[in-house]
């Protein structure tokens, strides 16, 4: 607990911002400056460095680049391998687990060691890992490198201690999973084949034990060579040599048969009592033709042949198609008796699973579901109906159904948010599912002490918004809405549509969203914004479009004396508050500029639907704004936004300038150039520039190709501190953040096209996924090919080489417009590129029926403030150091029916900075961050209480001020990868931790803070990774998670009756110890495999859940552990006897041979 007391004895006012003191990177505060008169801040702050810690909470969506799938049919649980070396487990609803390996290599095969609470997984690397379930965060208890040989595929038979290992050799090696040791028995690749063989037969890809005896183990290799290997008598029972590839292998489930997939698309069925041909062989899609050849068919990737008690066996198998039809999708085939299904898929298949009763592989199967991992989505088909219907998939896998292009995180949202989104987004859902339960049911998951509703907003490529509940680290949607439909379809080959072929022109770049007032808005690639209304009633409307013409054309100002009376911006005609009107807002063309015939001028982007259209119950929109060509030139990209319920305003800025919309009255009441908002006050004195000056400078810069330039070379530069000229070659140059930009676009240098023919306004809306801000590099030096333009300089010394400046942030809330003024009124805060901000006090009249009538007039320019770096974040604290939250109207339904008797009005809320503070006096405090630093100023004075540079050799992509332990904090993440906290008012660093340090630019774009401690972030295109920075939520987090371990009994074997037993082979009898262990086998070479023991053994118990699942657990492992000990030791004795058996009998016939002898016979 520390106090801060600052006392202020005067402030200079040589010029703004130039009195503050900037002290090195390490201090928490700067230099107080003077005020006038003596005031005393005193906030007490509770916040200590204690409260925060950094770690992973969960993450959702769809596995990026999945490659190995399995399944455990006794716990029921799913794992899913990435090419990333992660690895998903997935059980009901709320167990969903993210392991990651530290080697990042590809995850080629996972295995269950079933109904035991492990799991195997073989990397690219050739390393086998054992990952401990038994624990809330699985850890890996052993891992194995393989020095000399490459794995290939891996077997682990069903309550067995040793897996088969294959390799690109040929060669079978055996691993005890329990000490993860090899065994000294191989089974060479030329013991395997005959000797005769002259080819090598290639890589193992099957290996499986006979369900009639598991002393027989079944290689498969790539070549097409089957081997059945006695293991006891270490030799081949029999060798298969076919023609075509194998690729998979699947045995009937008495042993008698198999059957293998091949590369030709062809099935073949091997009975074992003669192994010289197959006994059947089938093409499933190839037809025979007219010259009486079969069609040539795709390879069969995997078959699986499972049977049935009371019906015919399946036959499951992907690929198989025929080459001749052009374009077909992934198909899945299912082959019933004589029945054959065909499920096409949407995208190709990675790998199937057959979910079976029984885990013995020689009871009738009795399959169930097959679990499909396609490229982009997981399926699970049920086999239990004819018509094969799919399950309804809990999980959230759909979150990159369209690529997401910004995200919004709102936790403690109002608690009638949720069900009300949810009851309306459940009439959209799609039917046609499966009527069964969702059989991947195991762990368990309960609801947590430690929730609130929190709701994640995710903008995507092609203009659709996905609103989900987060609560409880689970996710699930709860409302979709397409804003392209407000818009008329392109049509392609008409004029403006012909150049939109192909594209995203809805793409959402930014989300800005009240809860309370439920009013919603939109920031779309086109320059258009549109604004949402909530409604539980449909409603036919007719959509109100207003069109701004917000561009600067100050390059074609010969001199600066033109400039001066001729302002780019000028607002002229009367805007008609009539809904049905489209405002079309027509401004003099500057001196100087040409529109010859066929250029583009005063025409938005999109064409908004004219007609009156039918909307549904959920959010209706009211007003879309469009910005417009300007004599062949596409309008820039929107790169801020703010909205207020409370006052009726929204305002939004791009590299041109500010323009402020009065929704109510659908008008216009500010479009102004970001010059001409600085009036006189303009800190830098900037001269219009010279257009054939800037048409050198730019050259070379204007179009960026690719080159492998090293990003982390880069990134510690900002976006907005090298380059100022040049211009935006891309639409998608523009920050696709959600509510205030992370990365402003700079001022933007003349077109070199000028006054040629219009270049298309779009290209490819690239998703947030895979955008990468393109970092400022030399004039050789060339950027990735879809990177995004440069921004340009945020420098003082080359400011006068250019006049543009985006409006980076803006906010509006209760301030003082001026330093002279007694009361708070409404304002609106302006940030820009050059670190510059302004304050615009506004009149807005308070009468409900004067505020539809009479207009919002904006007050001229009044604090100006100035700070390192672009803009980011505005917050307001009052004089005690707490929150103050910006004024809202309470939410009303518009459509609702009309009651004559209480009139609907509007409740506003409103949370004056002197309401709450009369100890301290009349007053607020600003905080503002820029990419490089934050300040902490006393309004109305504008004195600079605290100011803490946050970072030099990097820029801060994403600021907030949020609450966390009941205070409130500024937290920030540098496009170096740290996270920081600051204590507010003083700006004190709490928390900085090098959480990302290979970040790349798809985090950048979507990183978000939210209350609680929490944060968010795109982790790869198709999952969103959820992150704590509360030292109270990571304590808390093992509670929340679920566990993956239940203790289950394992089913019993069925019984096989005498005959079957008898007749059916030794099954029950095969030691696996007394042929693998090193008594018998004796120890591998050193050299061939490396074994490392990992930090999830024993330990990792201690962190597992306390309760009964985890006592048991852990009692479980324990009685297993001495359980493996009494085995071990009997086995040992066991060996020290027939070791001493042996001894006696040696002995004894020694004795004998050297009994009848005399002493000179030895």
């Amino acid at each position: 607990m520390k106090k801060f007391r600052k006392v202020l004895d005067g402030l200079t006012t040589s010029s703004p911002g130039a009195t503050v003191s900037s002290p090195s990177c390490g201090s928490a505060a700067g230099t107080p400056t003077a005020a006038p008169t003596p005031k005393e801040i005193d906030v007490q702050e509770t916040l200590v460095s204690e409260n925060f810690q950094l770690c992973k909470t969960v993450r959702h969506g769809f596995p990026y680049q999945p490659t190995a799938l399995a399944f455990d049919p006794v716990q029921k649980i799913l794992a899913i391998g990435s090419r990333s070396g992660g690895v998903r487990i997935l059980g009901r609803p709320g167990v969903d687990c993210y392991c990651q390996h530290e080697s990042g290599a590809a995850v080629l095969q996972l295995q269950f060691l079933i109904n035991e609470g492990a799991l195997v997984s073989a990397c690219a690397d050739d390393t086998l890992h054992l990952w401990n379930l038994r624990q809330r965060r699985p850890a890996i208890l052993h891992s194995l490198k393989f020095n000399r040989e490459r794995i290939t595929f891996c077997h682990l038979p069903f309550q067995s201690k040793w897996l088969y290992v294959g390799t690109e050799r040929g060669n079978t090696h055996i691993v005890n999973i329990e000490s993860f040791i090899l065994s000294g028995y191989v089974i060479m690749w030329n013991k395997a084949i005959e000797l005769s063989t002259k080819t090598h037969p290639g890589p193992v890809v099957h290996l499986s034990d006979s369900p009639k005896d598991e002393g027989k183990l079944l290689i498969g290799f790539e070549s097409g060579t089957i081997v059945q290997w006695d293991l006891r008598g270490k030799k081949a029972d029999f060798r298969i040599y076919y023609d075509e590839a194998i690729h998979s292998v699947s045995w009937h489930h008495e042993g008698k048969q198999f059957m293998c997939s091949h590369s030709d698309g062809s099935l073949t069925l091997w009975n074992l009592r003669n192994t010289t041909k197959p006994f059947q062989v089938t093409f499933p899609h190839g037809k025979i033709q007219k010259d009486g050849r079969k069609e040539s068919c795709k390879p069969i990737l995997k078959v699986e042949y499972k049977t049935c008690r009371n019906s015919e066996p399946f036959v499951i198998f992907s690929g198989g198609l025929s080459y001749d039809k052009a374009g077909r999708r992934p198909a899945l085939t299912i082959m019933h008796g004589k029945a054959i299904t065909v499920l096409e898929m949407d995208y190709p298949i990675v790998e199937f699973m057959v979910l079976c009763e029984t885990p013995y592989n020689n009871e009738v199967q009795e399959p169930y579901a097959v679990v499909v991992l396609l490229e982009k989505d997981l399926i699970v088909v049920d086999l239990t109906q004819s018509n094969y219907p799919v399950f309804e998939n809990p999980y959230p896998m759909d979150i990159h159904e369209s690529p997401v292009t910004c995200t919004a995180y709102f936790a403690d949202c109002p608690p009638d948010i949720i069900p009300i989104l949810y009851s309306i987004g459940a009439k959209h859902k799609k039917t046609g599912y499966s009527q069964k339960e969702w059989p991947i049911s195991g762990g368990t998951w309960t609801l947590g002490s430690h929730t609130y509703p929190e709701i994640i907003i995710t903008g995507h490529a092609d203009g659709s918004i996905k609103f989900w509940d987060a609560s409880a680290i689970t996710l699930q949607m709860l409302y979709k809405m397409k804003t392209s439909k407000v818009f008329e379809k392109p049509k392609p080959g008409e004029g403006r549509a012909a150049e939109l072929v192909e594209e995203d022109p809805f793409a959402i770049q930014m989300v800005s969203w009240c809860p309370q007032s439920r009013i919603f808005c939109v920031v779309g690639i086109s320059a258009h914004i549109i604004l949402y209304r909530f409604s539980k009633y449909d409603a036919n409307t007719q959509i109100v479009s207003l069109e701004v013409r917000l561009q600067c054309d100050s390059e074609d100002v010969i001199s600066p004396s033109e400039n001066e009376n001729n302002p780019s911006f000028s607002e002229t005609g009367s805007h008609s508050p009539q809904p049905h009107h489209h405002h079309q807002h027509q401004h003099p063309a500057s001196p100087g500029s040409r529109t010859p015939e066929g250029i583009k001028d005063s025409i938005p982007c999109l064409k908004v639907k004219d007609r009156a259209v039918r909307v549904p119950p959920g959010y209706q929109s009211e007003l879309v704004i469009q910005l417009l060509w300007v004599d062949g030139e596409p309008p820039q990209q929107i790169t801020s936004l703010d909205i207020n319920s409370a006052y009726g305003l929204l305002a939004f800025g791009n590299c041109n300038g500010l323009a402020v919309v009065d929704y109510l009255q659908k008008t216009v009441i500010l479009c102004m150039s970001t010059l001409d908002l600085y009036g006189s006050t303009d800190p830098y004195q900037r001269l219009t520039r010279s257009p054939r000056r800037n048409r050198q400078s730019t050259s070379g810069l204007t179009e960026l190709t690719d080159n492998q330039q090293s990003i982390d070379m880069e990134r510690s530069k900002s976006p907005t501190s090298d380059h100022v000229n040049g211009h935006c070659t891309s639409p998608t140059s523009q920050p696709c953040s959600a509510g205030k930009p992370r990365i402003p676009m700079g001022p933007e240098g003349p077109r070199l096209t000028r006054r040629g023919p219009g270049r298309p306004p779009f290209r490819k809306a690239q998703s947030a996924a895979c955008m990468e801000i393109s970092l400022p590099v030399s004039h050789t030096e060339e950027s990735r090919e879809n990177s995004f333009t440069r921004s340009r300089s945020s420098s003082v010394s080359s400011i006068d080489r250019d006049t543009k400046e985006a409006v980076t942030t803006l906010q509006f809330g209760e301030s003082y417009g001026r330093k002279n003024d007694v009361l708070p009124t409404p304002c609106l805060w302006v940030g820009t590129s050059l670190g510059v901000v302004l304050l615009i006090p506004m009149s807005i009249p308070t009468d409900q029926e004067e505020r539809m009538e009479e207009p919002v007039t904006m007050g001229v320019s009044g604090a100006l403030l100035m700070l390192k770096g672009s803009v980011l974040r505005f917050s307001f604290l009052d004089c005690m150091g707490a929150l103050i939250q910006t004024p809202y109207e309470v939410w009303r339904d518009h459509n609702a029916p009309e009651d004559p008797d209480r009139p609907r009005r509007r409740k506003l809320v409103h949370f004056s900075p002197s309401s709450s503070q009369d100890a301290c006096g009349d007053g607020h405090l600003a905080v503002v961050c820029s990419e490089r630093q934050a300040k902490v100023f006393l309004m109305p004075s504008q004195s600079c209480l605290f100011v803490h540079n946050i970072t030099e050799s990097s820029f801060v992509l994403r600021a907030d001020v949020v609450s966390v332990c009941n205070s409130v904090c500024l937290a920030c993440f540098c496009a170096n990868g740290h996270v920081m906290t600051l204590s507010l008012p003083s700006l004190r660093p709490l928390m900085d931790v090098n959480y990302l340090p290979l970040t790349d630019m798809r985090i950048a774009r979507t990183f978000y803070f939210t209350n609680g401690g929490q944060a968010l972030y795109l982790s790869s295109p198709t999952e969103i990774q959820r992150i704590t920075y509360s030292q109270e939520m990571c304590d808390n987090l093992q509670e929340m998670l679920g566990e993956l371990f239940t203790p289950i009994e394992t089913p019993e074997a069925q019984n096989r009756g005498f005959l079957k037993g008898f007749f059916g082979g030794n099954a029950h009898t095969f030691d696996r110890e007394e042929l693998f262990g090193e008594a018998a086998a004796g120890k591998a070479s050193r050299s061939l495999a490396q074994h490392i023991p990992g930090q999830g053994g024993v330990e990792g118990m201690k962190v597992a859940a306390s309760g009964a699942v985890g006592e048991l657990a852990r009692a479980r492992i324990a009685l297993d552990e001495r359980g493996q000990r009494l085995g071990e030791l009997e086995e040992r004795t066991a060996l020290m006897m027939t070791s001493a058996e042996a001894f006696s009998k040696h002995a004894h016939e020694l004795m004998l041979k050297c009994k009848d002898k005399k002493w000179y016979q030895f």
